[in-house]
């Protein structure tokens, strides 16, 4: 589905992200990302990187001023788009421009636009991973990671997979089969409903701010017009009363779950702040858009 030449699968979207990253680099090396990542990614290069001597500069998602992050160490362009949980995204064609400018291995996260909406390796990007718990298995079911490219870097990520063992399980990799036969289908109806549900919010007395890319208010939303297929099951909205009012609506819901992951068959709410982008100081959520009063919102 990304037209890739290869692919690996992974115990875990982590362990696509870890794996596939550093199959790519070495100590010394320097990454630039974008801000807006994954918390779990942002961890990692925040908590991790560091310790395995790996530098990380970090961009908008705008890529504004991003030449002048390049040093002679710079090994990586990686960016998460659409980005989790703000959904803001990166323009494709620009971060591909400046990788190849630069002569760097260019890795997207594609988890929440799946492969139905975007094909970034189309554009030129190098390795595309995914979070394949979300969208792509699509039952809330399994944990797994997918990683594709070339055969030559996926062999170097199957190797990082056997040496540091995130391995997917026989029966991960059976539920994953099973789930992406309707990716299409459930990608299509998902995001019908999540524009709606967006809409709704946007005339909401209560709402401070709606974060959806099939909105015009939206700061990307012509750019997700360019170059995605279709805006997506993901969407976020800031509340008027701050943290004790996202909690307080957290714990009312009825129809949907208060719960962590997406892509399922299930709608779902969650705070970032305790669950994606816990550990993270407000500095560094102010970074990644995310408010204490941030609601996270999944439309099945």
């Amino acid at each position: 589905m990304e037209g890739a030449e290869a692919a690996v699968v992974t115990a875990s979207g982590m362990a696509a992200i870890s794996h596939t990253l550093l199959s790519a680099l070495k100590a010394g090396d320097e990454v630039i990302s974008t801000a807006q990542v994954y918390g779990g990614t942002y961890r990692l290069m925040r908590d991790v990187f560091p310790n395995l001597g790996i530098t990380v500069h970090q961009a908008g998602t705008d890529l504004a001023g991003i030449e002048a992050l390049v040093t002679p160490r710079t090994k990586v362009l990686y960016v998460e788009t659409p980005t989790n949980p703000t959904v803001r995204l990166v323009d494709l064609r620009k971060a591909i421009a400046f990788a190849k400018k630069h002569k760097l291995i260019s890795i997207i996260d594609n988890t929440f636009a799946t492969p139905v909406l975007q094909q970034p390796l189309a554009l030129g990007f190098d390795m595309v991973v995914h979070s394949a718990t979300k969208a792509l298995a699509g039952h809330s079911d399994v944990i797994a990671g997918v990683a594709a490219g070339s055969k030559e870097w996926m062999y170097r990520v199957q190797q990082m997979v056997i040496y540091l063992g995130g391995s997917m399980d026989p029966e991960a990799a059976f539920l994953l089969n099973r789930g992406i036969k309707t990716l299409a289908l459930r990608v299509k109806r998902q995001g019908e409903n999540a524009i709606a549900v967006a809409k709704f919010l946007e005339k909401h007395p209560k709402v401070a701010r709606v974060h959806y890319p099939g909105l015009a208010s939206h700061p990307d939303h012509k750019l997700a017009k360019r170059q995605m297929r279709g805006f997506g099951s993901m969407l976020a909205f800031d509340l008027k009363g701050g943290l004790p009012a996202a909690r307080k609506l957290c714990d009312s819901v009825q129809l949907f779950l208060l719960a962590a992951s997406l892509g399922g068959v299930e709608s779902l709410v969650v705070l970032p702040a305790y669950t994606s982008h816990y550990n993270m100081t407000l500095e560094e959520l102010k970074k990644a858009h995310v408010m204490p009063g941030t609601v996270r919102v999944y439309r099945d």
